[in-house]
């Protein structure tokens, strides 16, 4: 059976690549503060540990976008962006230290940071305006796709060897190894846009000057995500929800691994209707799928209903995490499309931080119903301002 017109070699390529990273890492995820209590570190240790990483990739996307848009080639960010993620999970098993699990995380974040905003530069050069819903959300699945692997994979293997966190860490590595393979398949085409000029490797916030040089549509659209980053936490507080609303740890496993084989089977349709239909309304319609998620698991009090609610919150992230990026590299220059994604998803790492901090706050002070409730409540007002803006 032949594959659709649009699913190109490189894009085949970097989404197997994505889906083997993804694996490999969503392998980890569940298990990393299980293993570093298990090693004796506390629970501060562990929050500042995932604040430095999420930090130091989510700049460094930024950086690394918009020194890939001076460069002649993408290539080289994405090929040793994988390699870093890759051998940053053996180093886990092998030392114990702070510095050293720190310096492991950090390699593994700064890793996903140097290779996003070039990957996405080439997933966009493989498309046209009329196709890049279906070439993001095609990419999407796939990587999403790792996220319900990796977890299943390492419930498995801990269920026969209970407390194996370093022999798992080594099985990690597999997929890794097969993602860093993989990227030698690309074949990148000659850049006719490459951005001109002396790109300074000095300046590390170089990136955030697009904010002013790149269009007006830019600004309005990422403007809107941006305010709806900031009210969109952690999916940790969905799943703590889901625990006080009666469903066990192993349920609350299942429940996650759920929304991901949602979001993956979703992202490629939602890509289709994106297309079709345009970005806008998608997207969109995402934000008010959000809305109703948020509201009604601030007050679920039984189970089926968290099963019902995280299979919309798969079909929300299908509709907006690959869309936004499709979105933002069709009203970009062509040859500013790594830094446009890169500056966006560096500012929305750091509004993600303050996110999940405002929430854990609200949570505290008002309860689970009032601090998702608004979240909901920005969800619908960023919809209504995104339904309207000039673009």
């Amino acid at each position: 059976m032949k594959s659709a017109a649009y699913l190109t070699r490189n894009i085949w390529v970097l989404s197997l690549v994505s889906l083997f990273t993804d694996t490999a890492s969503e392998m980890l995820y569940p298990v990393m503060p299980l293993f570093l209590k298990s090693v004796g570190f506390s629970v501060v240790f562990i929050g500042m540990l995932e604040g430095v990483a999420e930090a130091v990739a989510g700049l460094s996307k930024g950086y690394f976008g918009r020194w890939s848009d001076y460069s002649p080639r993408r290539l080289p960010f994405v090929q040793l962006g994988y390699a870093m993620s890759a051998i940053s999970k053996p180093m886990l098993a092998i030392f114990s230290w702070a510095w050293w699990i720190l310096l492991a995380r950090t390699i593994d974040r700064l890793g996903k940071g140097l290779r996003t905003g070039a990957r996405d530069a080439l997933l966009s050069d493989e498309a046209t305006p009329a196709t890049k819903g279906r070439v993001f959300g095609f990419h999407r699945s796939m990587d999403t796709l790792g996220a319900v692997l990796g977890p299943a994979i390492a419930l498995v293997y801990l269920g026969y060897f209970p407390g194996d966190y370093r022999t798992l860490f080594w099985i990690a590595f597999l997929p890794g190894l097969l993602a860093i393979g993989a990227t030698f398949l690309v074949r990148e085409r000659t850049r006719r846009h490459q951005t001109t000029g002396h790109f300074s490797t000095w300046n590390f916030l170089a990136f955030t000057a697009y904010w002013r040089e790149g269009p007006m549509a830019y600004r309005r659209l990422v403007g809107g995500l941006l305010l709806f980053a900031l009210f969109n936490s952690s999916d940790v507080f969905l799943l703590l929800r889901a625990r006080e609303a009666g469903l066990s740890e192993t349920g609350v496993v299942g429940a996650y691994i759920f929304y991901n084989l949602v979001y993956a089977v979703a992202a490629l349709p939602m890509g289709t209707l994106a297309d079709r239909f345009g970005m806008r309304r998608v997207f969109v319609g995402g934000l008010f799928v959000f809305a109703i998620v948020y509201a009604s698991m601030g007050l679920a009090q039984v189970g089926w209903v968290v099963g019902v609610l995280f299979f919309l919150y798969g079909l929300y992230a299908a509709a907006t995490e690959s869309v936004a990026k499709a979105w933002i590299s069709n009203i970009s220059e062509r040859q500013h499309t790594a830094t446009a994604i890169g500056t966006f998803t560096a500012f929305q790492s750091v509004a993600a931080l303050i996110a999940s901090s405002l929430t854990g706050f609200l949570w505290y002070a008002l309860g689970p119903a009032v601090a998702l409730g608004i979240s909901a409540v920005v969800a619908v007002t960023v919809g209504i301002y995104l339904a309207v803006v000039k673009l």
